[in-house]
């Protein structure tokens, strides 16, 4: 008998539509091996009140609700209350709403159509245990707190294992290291929760643009780094692939700022051994060789 046998899971169910809602309400009753208790809202405005309460298990959240619809109902959410595990119930039968969705941070997204106990059961287990791997990670100071990308450690730890992964089955990786042109700039002028703010969306920028296999960290103030491995593309590829992902991320955004990113790349071919740290230090040398170039443009 596991944990979720042995107490009441409280879970929060967000549907607008009533019809919806009971009928997921009845699925959630039917899972006889799990004592739920339910909460329901039906507004995205009432379910961030409950939350502040607490004693909240795990979100059952739809998108579409009279006060917020799409993607923003989760973003507020999971903004509201990051450490509480959130399953999406989407109206959308492509994968663009859960990729993003489980990018952003949700722990599934289940289409609406696929609902059944059988179904919710093993979501909720699911993201329950990737909600309480995340959690341990964090208590292992793996996690960076602003960005919930890994931090220097984490990189470093898992890092080396994908390495080693690649090494025995001969296949390569590339690292891309990057940092913020400017940022200092940012802080100075426009406040420090602004570049926090700015350092979020290189996060974010990263997440879009990478898989989600690949190891994405924050390495420390504003310098971020990735390791792909076996990605098929070359490094300096997917260096551009980032300075096309600031681009276009800068040609849509409304923040006070533009973003700006000098990056730097390696490659392990998957033959003979080498160390992460050989790796990060070639990358580096890459990226401040850009940096440096950027400097002698603007001084001439």
């Amino acid at each position: 008998m596991d944990s979720l046998t042995q107490r009441t899971l409280n879970l929060l169910l967000v549907a607008s539509d009533r019809d919806d809602a009971s009928e997921i309400v009845e699925h959630l009753e039917d899972m006889r091996d799990m004592d739920v208790s339910i909460h329901v809202a039906t507004e995205l405005s009432a379910a961030l009140q409950r939350l502040s309460r607490g004693d909240v298990d795990l979100v059952l959240l739809q998108l579409d609700l009279p006060d917020s619809t799409g993607l923003v109902t989760f973003e507020r959410a999971f903004a509201f209350a990051p450490r509480v595990p959130i399953l999406v119930v989407s109206n959308d039968d492509g994968d663009e709403v859960a990729i993003h969705a489980v990018k952003g941070g949700a722990q599934d997204c289940i289409p609406r159509d696929d609902l059944s106990p059988g179904v919710l059961r093993r979501a909720i287990r699911h993201g329950l245990e990737r909600h309480r791997l995340l959690s341990a990670l964090r208590s292992l100071s793996l996690i960076d707190d602003l960005t919930n990308l890994y931090n220097r450690r984490g990189f470093t730890d898992l890092g080396e294992q994908f390495l080693k992964l690649g090494r025995r089955g001969g296949k390569g990786a590339s690292l891309i290291y990057l940092d913020v042109d400017r940022f200092k700039t940012i802080n100075d002028t426009l406040g420090h929760h602004v570049g926090d703010r700015a350092l979020n969306r290189v996060a974010d920028i990263l997440r879009a643009a990478f898989r989600q296999s690949d190891l994405i960290a924050r390495m420390g103030g504003d310098e971020f780094a990735v390791l792909a491995p076996d990605s098929g593309e070359e490094a300096d590829e997917l260096a551009e692939r980032v300075r096309d992902a600031v681009r276009n991320w800068n040609a849509g955004s409304r923040d006070p700022f533009q973003l700006s990113v000098s990056v730097g790349a390696a490659v392990y071919d998957g033959e003979g051994r080498i160390r992460l740290e050989d790796l990060l230090s070639e990358a580096d040398r890459g990226m401040y060789e850009e940096k440096r170039s950027k400097r002698k443009v603007v001084s001439q």
